[in-house]
């Protein structure tokens, strides 16, 4: 019987080794701990995130494959340019983190709950407050329509939820993140978990070996640290490429 390791309190920025993560569920790795800013970044540069529910432990994982998207390798289809066709949306960076958060947590249709728990949603603020949490954000006037945020740690961008309120609102946040992400020399936004709707825009497995060597890479890398609000006319060059 294999028994999962509770985090040291004392210690919030020693995990065990991802490979001695569970097959069964498909990574589970650790139970406990809390939600620190030295913690969650602790854990995204080796590879870990956390994901619980409401009613359950903090657990943290690692799963094999990792999920992820190559930067240079997002690209918009003809469906998406049709969808945005004549759409006056526009594109703003860090300008509504919190709402963009609160979008991802909102239940999804056919699910009774989200895993975006508010200890999970106030730890994810306070690191955007820390510089080290990013969000992009798809308005129509004065309405959100769609977004995506994430951690970033050196030059690796964790991606942790995306919204739509229409459609193509999250896939042009997420067009958006990879052109960014690729002028800054980011190379891989984690997507973590695979599932279908992930690889349709584009993602790819890779072994968590392999995953964990690139992290290891990266992390040792200048990032782009504190607010990126100052960038969103970089992101708003996306929308106006879309409409040639």
């Amino acid at each position: 019987m294999i028994r999962l390791p509770l985090l040291d309190a004392a210690h919030p920025e020693q995990f065990p080794d991802p490979g001695r993560a569970m097959a069964d569920p498909n990574g589970l790795l650790a139970f406990g701990g809390d939600l620190t800013p030295r913690r969650l970044l602790a854990a995204y540069a080796g590879g870990i995130f956390p994901w619980y529910n409401e009613d359950e432990p903090i657990l943290w994982w690692s799963p094999d494959p990792r999920c992820v998207f190559h930067t240079d390798r997002l690209r918009a289809n003809r469906s998406l340019r049709r969808q945005l066709a004549g759409r006056p949306w526009r594109i703003t960076l860090d300008h509504a983190f919190r709402a963009t958060v609160e979008a991802c947590a909102a239940p999804r249709s056919g699910q009774l709950g989200t895993w975006i728990v508010p200890a999970m949603a106030e730890a994810y603020i306070q690191l955007h407050e820390m510089g080290h949490a990013h969000s992009v954000e798809v308005w129509e006037g004065e309405r959100l329509v769609g977004g995506i945020y994430g951690v970033t740690v050196g030059r690796l961008f964790c991606g942790e939820s995306m919204f739509s309120r229409e459609s193509g609102g999250s896939k042009l946040a997420l067009l958006a993140l990879g052109q960014l992400l690729r002028r800054w020399d980011y190379p891989l936004i984690d997507a973590q978990v695979t599932n279908n709707h992930l690889l349709s825009l584009g993602a790819v497995e890779y072994p968590r070996d392999l995953f964990l060597k690139t992290v290891r890479q990266l992390v040792k890398l200048p990032g782009q640290p504190g607010s990126w609000k100052e960038f969103t006319p970089l992101v708003e060059q996306t929308m106006a490429t879309l409409r040639r």
